[in-house]
């Protein structure tokens, strides 16, 4: 309705978060004159990470194998290209469009890493994270092979030979609360796990009540999530990531993490003194070890009655204001008269 509207004149200013709509709904006589502007504003003011996630409460999900097998089954890329027109781009990192996104890996023997390092993976320290890359038949055949891999490596056949563990894969798509476009792509990575592990039974449908209960009592086997993260991360972590908090009803650690090392991360993080301690060149590495990191686009879309109309940007917009939002624009009165009035 909005979007219509937006074509008839009746809004001047209308922000687009649909992929398809800004790949295939703006081609009207107005953006062709020239009388609508569409464009694009990178976003610098917050982060995000958005995930499959996978509940490691569940005994199935306690293996890193096995929540890396699902990130090998899942061919973003290729999903990029065929569902959501090129225009989004993968999640690697918990602070995703941020300053204080990961890269690389801690330098051995650093403040940040001392005293850590038999709490976490070796390879952290050797070889940085990255997710699995697909695209195409071959990347897909090879990263599909490793997701069967490591699936056998944690004790998981093949379907045919049914082995008691495979029983327990059965039950996945009946555990996978909540709908949506993010629910949707979900099923379609169960899909193709279930050419290893068979998943019987329907996506269940609820209302927002239930969905809400089963969160409260970590009643999910997988869900889709995400944690906004500010360029000044503070308490709000030990909520998502704690020890304390995975056992907390209705806290926003929905993955259930309890690891020593992510709680005195956490402390530094809180406490730090400074900038450069909290974001100390090389960013730590940081791997999506207990979900699949979906996708984002640090970018406003927006439509604006621009070059012939009354609404207009400032010309240097504030690096971490509000991207193109309307309270930093303003209306240019000799402009507005020139524009016919709506009847």
């Amino acid at each position: 309705m909005a979007l219509e509207a937006f074509k008839g004149d009746q809004v001047d200013w209308r922000t687009e978060n649909s992929a398809k709509n800004w790949a295939t709904a703006y081609d009207f006589p107005a953006v062709r004159d020239k009388r609508v502007v569409l464009e694009e504003f990178q976003i610098r003011n917050f982060g995000v990470m958005q995930a499959f996630t996978l509940n490691t409460r569940r005994d199935k999900f306690k293996d890193a194998r096995v929540r890396r097998a699902f990130n090998f089954a899942f061919d973003f890329e290729e999903m990029n290209k065929q569902i959501f027109f090129g225009q989004y781009k993968r999640i690697s990192s918990y602070f995703e469009g941020t300053e204080l996104a990961s890269s690389g890996f801690p330098k051995q023997g650093a403040g940040n890493s001392r005293n850590l390092r038999d709490k976490v993976p070796a390879d952290l320290f050797s070889k940085p994270y990255s997710n699995p890359v697909g695209g195409n038949p071959q990347r897909w055949r090879d990263n599909f092979r490793e997701a069967l891999a490591l699936f056998r490596e944690a004790g998981y056949e093949n379907p045919q030979h049914q082995t008691g563990q495979c029983q327990d894969w059965r039950a996945v798509r009946r555990r996978v609360p909540g709908g949506g476009s993010g629910h949707r792509t979900l099923r379609a990575v169960l899909q193709a796990l279930a050419r290893t592990h068979r998943h019987d039974g329907e996506h269940p449908r609820g209302g927002f009540r239930e969905y809400e209960n089963r969160l409260r009592q970590w009643d999910y086997d997988i869900i889709v999530a995400s944690w906004g993260q500010s360029l000044s991360p503070g308490n709000e972590q030990r909520g998502f990531w704690s020890s304390a908090a995975a056992d907390q009803p209705g806290s926003r650690n929905l993955v259930g993490i309890k690891n020593p090392a992510v709680d005195a991360l956490i402390d530094r993080l809180i406490f730090a003194k400074d900038r450069a301690e909290l974001w100390p060149p090389p960013k730590r590495s940081t791997a999506c070890c207990c979900g699949i990191s979906t996708w984002c686009a640090m970018d406003l879309r927006q439509g604006a009655r621009g070059a012939l109309g009354p609404l207009r940007p400032p010309g240097n917009l504030p690096k971490y204001g509000l991207a193109g939002f309307p309270t930093i624009w303003w209306w240019d009165t000799d402009k507005a008269a020139k524009v016919p009035q709506r009847s």
